[in-house]
């Protein structure tokens, strides 16, 4: 018997879940969290085989910081994310943060709980067309940015100004707007707020 945790912060989604999962022989739901918190705790205390995971709660914590706390357990459950966001970012946070697989939430029955016992059987578990942007985005180099230049656009993505940016780290205005056109070169942008959002699609503001 699979034993299942279903972690998503809308009821009416887990209670479709439940009664879509119900009827399969196999398969046994144990507990439902409303939270990554919460997800973490119960799976500590249920130990279930896999933990279905939404990636975004309206929480400060993500799924993908729950799935990394879930994998560093004792008794470490699968995570098979289970979302309505198919970013790449998404997809490679989550993957990197050690999920077996990743669905989307309009998944059919015939391809869902297939996917859960692949993950319970610590087989992965992708959707199709999830695999192949995830292997296509592996083959492409990523921009990286410098420690320093993380710090300067972590202080952009919070409305800081240049000015109070140099205060901040201690260096002069004009070294922040070097950083800032290095920034903006490595990730292909023209603006602060493209370069947040770059930094964000790619995972790079952690």
């Amino acid at each position: 018997m699979i034993r299942l945790l279903l972690a998503d912060d809308h009821p009416v989604v887990r209670a479709g879940l439940a009664a879509m999962l119900s009827g399969t022989d196999d398969l046994e739901i144990v507990g439902e969290a409303g939270t990554p918190g919460a997800a973490v705790a119960l799976a500590a205390e249920l130990r279930p085989n896999v933990v279905l995971m939404d990636l975004r709660f309206g929480t400060e914590l993500t799924g993908a910081d729950a799935t990394r706390q879930l994998r560093a357990l004792n008794t470490p459950p699968a995570v098979l994310v289970l979302t309505n966001y198919d970013t790449d970012g998404d997809i490679l946070g989550a993957v990197e943060a050690g999920a077996s697989g990743y669905l989307l939430k309009d998944a059919p029955p015939e391809e869902l709980i297939p996917a859960i016992r692949a993950a319970a059987a610590g087989e992965t578990a992708l959707a199709p067309a999830i695999a192949g942007r995830l292997l296509a985005r592996m083959r492409e180099p990523r921009p990286t940015l410098s420690s320093r230049e993380v710090e300067v656009l972590r202080l952009v993505a919070e409305g800081t100004t240049n000015s109070a940016v140099a205060s901040r780290l201690h260096i002069s205005e004009a070294t922040v707007k070097s950083h800032l056109v290095h920034i903006f070169t490595k990730l292909g942008v023209a603006s602060r707020t493209a370069a947040v959002a770059a930094a964000r699609e790619l995972g790079l503001l952690g």
